[in-house]
């Protein structure tokens, strides 16, 4: 009988995904963890690997194609069943194939497993990399699900290690059947998600000109769902400032050839990342969230930064983590590997989860400032302008400096301006006694 396999769980209350590529087509033969199938999140886009060797007998979806988790996304064909002649005519031989499944005499047929080992893609690659056989380690997360941390612990002996092995899924939901290497379809447009106030109907534009509808892509849906949840419940309000960094851009400037000696790119966002990270340990108000059915506010007393990057699809926020902890050379390197994955669609989820605060740096792209608004959770949001040179009166003198314009969001509800002004000034300060970063004080 066939073997269905449906969307895993993602992890972090992801429910549904949307299908961006499909990498093999029905007849064709796989091997365990061979590319199957590129998704889009909510957070990132991911690769689901192929859960077992066999035959691909049905694919049940398509590129543009929103599934949810549990949803069945192919069909392999039945254990051992050789591939017919569709398959033969299909096989690309660049793929990743896996030989024909031979049946062995006599041989005892190992215990399976009921149902799928519910576990992340990123978590199977970790259970890979460790030795570690996902059927024999007892899941910890909701609904049974391995977590990392279940993996690791089964890696120190908490469970019996072996190769990897396959797992057959349950059944799910079956979604529409679609076909690989067909011409993609139009994305289908859906509704966004209704927070606060019902917006009035939009007039018929179309009856002043031509228009054209086009759908927002999942990436840009969730943005614009997150942006809306963020500005109806938070009650913003920004604080404005400046940073003298001439100092600071001369020590770049003089420490160019250097860092990229030691394969580092240095630049002003990993200054930046560094001095607030330094500011949040002073002011843990902005390092936190607000829990209001409780009436309780939620300090990290970690200082996990985001980082906003322009990419093609949209803006993604990943997640540099522990920066008070860490030199400035050790931030430039994480952040220039961290961005080039990110603009080449390789972050992990695990890349983008777990900010405490957010940094978003247009100077590169110009303006004079920015209100951003805040990445909810969270409660505050450092937005950078470009840096520009001007006259400023320094001991009776008229001298040029290099003037960086910054702007402070935060939640109204867990401070006042005040608190936002002393925050904002501990950045600034440090920014302009660029020495005191590089000692980490």
């Amino acid at each position: 009988m066939a073997r269905p396999f449906v969307l895993p769980d993602l992890g972090e209350g992801l429910t549904e995904a949307e299908i961006r590529q499909v990498h093999v087509r029905e007849g064709d033969v796989v091997a365990e963890d061979a590319p199957l199938l590129e998704v889009e999140t909510d957070k990132a886009t991911v690769e689901i690997p192929s859960p077992m060797a066999g035959r691909i007998e049905k694919i049940h979806v398509q590129p543009g194609q929103s599934v949810k988790v549990g949803q069945v996304l192919v069909e392999f064909g039945e254990a051992g069943a050789p591939a017919g002649k569709h398959a033969a005519d299909t096989l690309d031989p660049t793929r990743k194939l896996a030989p024909e499944p031979k049946t062995v005499i006599g041989a005892a047929a190992p215990a399976a497993r009921t149902g799928p080992v519910p576990a992340t893609p990123s978590t199977r690659r970790l259970a890979r990399e460790l030795g570690v056989d996902l059927n024999a380690v007892h899941g910890s997360g909701p609904g049974g699900r391995v977590t990392d941390d279940d993996v690791r612990a089964a890696a120190n002996g908490g469970a019996t290690r072996g190769g990897p092995t396959s797992a057959e899924p349950a059944p799910g939901e079956r979604a529409p059947a679609g076909r690989a290497g067909a011409p993609e379809p139009p994305a289908v447009a859906k509704p966004l998600a209704r927070v606060g106030v019902e917006p009035p109907p939009l007039p018929k534009f179309e009856q002043w000109g031509p228009i054209e509808r086009q759908p927002l892509s999942h990436l840009r849906r969730t943005i614009a769902e997150r942006m809306t949840l963020s500005a109806t419940l938070v009650p913003h309000v920004t604080h404005f400032d400046r940073a003298d960094i001439t100092d600071l851009d001369a020590l770049i400037r003089r420490n160019l050839d250097p860092a990229k000696g030691k394969g580092v790119t240095l630049t002003l966002t990993a200054f930046l990342l560094k001095a607030a990270a330094l500011a949040l340990v002073e002011h843990p108000t902005f390092n936190a969230s607000l829990d209001p059915a409780a009436g309780e506010l939620i300090v990290k007393r970690y200082v996990h930064l985001g980082v906003a990057v322009a990419t093609e699809r949209g803006l993604i926020v990943p997640v540099m983590r522990d920066i008070d902890k860490k030199s400035l050379l050790e931030i430039a390197r994480e952040l220039g590997d961290l961005a080039r994955r990110v603009r080449d669609g390789k972050a992990t989820l695990d890349d983008l989860r777990g900010g405490t605060f957010t940094i978003t740096n247009i100077g590169a792209l110009g303006g004079t400032g920015a209100i951003p608004i805040i990445n909810y959770p969270e409660v505050a949001i450092l937005g950078v302008a470009r840096g520009q040179e001007e006259a400023v009166v320094r001991g009776g003198q008229i001298v040029p400096r290099l003037l960086l314009p910054l702007s402070l969001t935060f939640d109204h509800r867990v401070a006042d301006g005040a608190d936002g002004a002393r925050f904002a000034t501990a950045i600034v300060q440090r920014l302009e006694q660029p020495d005191s970063l590089l000692l980490g004080l």
